[in-house]
């Protein structure tokens, strides 16, 4: 009888004992921790305006590039190229919604390095798109050789007239340094061609504009033979002038804008420098991406040019409606 109380006493003490370690182990999800989920990545990408078939290009690229990666991406930008203060705020109001990143176009980089500060303080790595600053602490820019698309302009002016042509060039607004380098290696080779640059003139990215400048440019110089205009909505605007004043003059355009490409097939516009300004948007965000996961990005990512004309006009044209959705 003894013996059979103890054991029956040491099955209960051994069954007791399971159940709390039962009781007292851990379920499957408390024994792997849940990795948390990872916060969504937010890129405010923020552009000059949007009032040009060239930024919304820039604005499809990255949006492209936000479905692509699976990220939210934001496109802002200013009523015109000129409203600096407006861009400056919208670049504010995204370091206050604290996103994940920025890619901005800057249309006064001096006056943006500031607001870039705050993003910095702020734990925001920025991308610049379009046009560089002077600031060391970008993560990286990226954009078109400006000042070798402009050889390339001045280039082909100089093959149409040869030595001797008398060019005029439009520019955008003043202080922008993209504008400057486009401008700038345009006169290079112009000079270098032995052609002769007989004026300069903003016109601050403005179709409008450009016909004003240019009709006040062909009231002062009655021998102009070629023009340069440092993107298409002037070179646009300075071709409506030229065709007023019944004039023949070689025009180039730069950024191959689908309305500039529509002038050229039919036989206005002679030629553009064109962008790749869907990359530039692409690669902006991707850029911005890399660096909010800490990963190596180019400190700069060049996207390339090419003269479109006649020759070569159906194949880009084909490309934009593709990447337009027409």
């Amino acid at each position: 009888m003894l013996s059979l109380i103890v054991g029956i006493t040491l099955i209960f003490l051994l069954i007791s004992g399971c159940g709390q370690q039962q009781e007292s182990q851990p379920s499957d999800s408390e024994q792997v921790p849940q990795q948390e989920a990872e916060e969504p990545i937010k890129i405010g990408v923020v552009v000059k305006a949007l009032n040009s078939d060239f930024w919304k290009t820039v604005e499809a690229g990255a949006k492209a590039a936000g479905k692509d990666l699976g990220i939210e991406v934001e496109v802002l930008g200013p009523s015109a190229e000129t409203a600096v203060s407006e861009q400056i705020d919208m670049i504010e109001d995204q370091i206050t919604k604290r996103v994940s990143a920025l890619a901005v176009a800057p249309s006064q980089p001096a006056s943006a390095i500031p607001v870039f500060d705050q993003a910095k303080a702020a734990g925001i790595p920025v991308v610049l798109i379009d046009t560089d600053a002077q600031w060391d602490d970008k993560v990286s820019f990226v954009g078109t050789g400006n000042y070798n698309g402009g050889k390339q302009a001045g280039e082909f002016i100089a093959e149409k007239l040869g030595k001797g042509g008398k060019v005029v060039i439009l520019r955008g607004a003043v202080g922008d340094p993209t504008h400057d380098e486009r401008s700038n290696g345009a006169i290079e080779v112009l000079k270098e061609k032995g052609l002769e640059v007989i004026d300069i003139q903003p016109a601050n990215s403005e179709r409008g504009l450009g016909m004003t400048v240019m009709e006040n440019m062909l009231q002062v110089h009655s021998d102009i033979q070629g023009m340069f205009a440092t993107n298409d909505e002037m070179a646009l605007g300075a071709l409506r002038a030229i065709q007023a004043a019944g004039k023949e003059i070689i025009t180039v355009g730069f950024d191959g804008s689908p309305d500039a490409l529509k002038s050229i097939e039919e036989g206005e516009l002679t030629a553009s420098v064109a962008q790749n300004s869907f990359n530039i948007g692409y690669q902006g965000v991707v850029a911005a991406v890399k660096a909010v996961r800490g990963e190596a990005v180019d400190k700069r990512i060049d996207t390339g040019t090419k003269i479109i004309s006649k020759d070569n006009v159906k194949e880009e044209q084909q490309k934009l409606k593709e990447i337009l959705g027409q």
